[in-house]
């Protein structure tokens, strides 16, 4: 684990492999570890991938005061400046994703593509504003019932379905005794007021969306939402819930690598 000093923050991330850089920015509760260490193997063979924990999440130290995109964008930016890993292909995931959305726009010096996953632009969906909230008052409340709702509607059904019941209660009872929920709750509320539908509109690099056929967390209707904003974004849907680094991380890892390796060029829209 390595360590930036941003603002008031003490940034850990972490760092693997060699070769041009690859940045990740995990989700909303997740941290570098819990997202992406499925993935980081298989990306590190021809990568330096850098994984930042964001204000709330890992080892990252902070005054607690209300997170901010652009908060969030520099602390994350600043773990690849640390270790010279610019510019880099950008991934964000869910939060992250909104994050990745603001610095492609905002440090376009930096960025040579974005990559999407379950991500979504701002707060309005009446949907997406209900499940925060009641996010925000489990973590308050009943962090046991919190924990079974992140499984049941992280995973798709038919993952769920096929682990062992013992299994599930274990990473329920992992989730409460684990998880940074004062960090979370931060998030939460950031997921509440974000909006970079201006930043995605602007962005001028190769953009590739993922979104994922049976999330309930993030429906793919926020990604298809994200490739209308986006000029010339490529867009692919995966069949898989809103874990999909947990749930499908071969397949993940490959579609970024084949994008980020690819031309980058602008290829065709395609829902579903």
């Amino acid at each position: 684990m390595s360590f930036v000093e941003v603002e008031q923050s003490k940034v850990a991330f972490r760092v693997d492999g060699t070769g041009p850089g690859l940045l990740l920015v995990h989700g909303t509760g997740g941290n570098s570890e819990s997202n992406w260490g499925s993935l980081v193997a298989g990306l590190a063979e021809t990568r330096t991938v850098i994984r930042p924990d964001y204000s709330g999440s890992g080892e990252t130290v902070d005054d607690g005061s209300p997170l901010t995109i652009p908060m969030l964008a520099a602390q994350t930016v600043a773990a690849a400046e640390g270790v010279g890993a610019t510019p880099f292909d950008l991934v964000g995931y869910s939060l992250g994703a909104a994050i990745a959305i603001y610095i492609t726009a905002e440090y376009p010096d930096l960025v040579r593509s974005v990559t999407l996953i379950a991500g979504f632009a701002d707060s309005a969906d009446p949907r997406h504003r209900l499940e925060m909230e009641l996010w925000r008052d489990l973590i308050r409340t009943d962090r046991r019932v919190m924990a079974r709702l992140l499984l049941l509607t992280g995973f798709s059904p038919d993952f769920l379905s096929r682990m062992d019941l013992n299994t599930t209660l274990q990473i329920v009872e992992e989730i409460v005794a684990k998880n940074n929920w004062e960090g979370m709750a931060r998030q939460v509320e950031l997921n509440l007021s974000l909006d970079v539908r201006d930043q995605a509109q602007r962005i001028t690099k190769p953009a590739f969306v993922i979104g994922c056929t049976h999330d309930q967390m993030v429906p793919p209707a926020h990604a298809r939402g994200l490739v209308d904003m986006i000029p010339d974004a490529r867009y692919l849907e995966v069949e898989t819930g809103h874990l999909a680094t947990m749930e499908r991380p071969e397949e993940i890892a490959r579609l970024v690598l084949d994008f980020v390796n690819s031309d980058l060029g602008a290829g065709e829209k395609h829902h579903g």
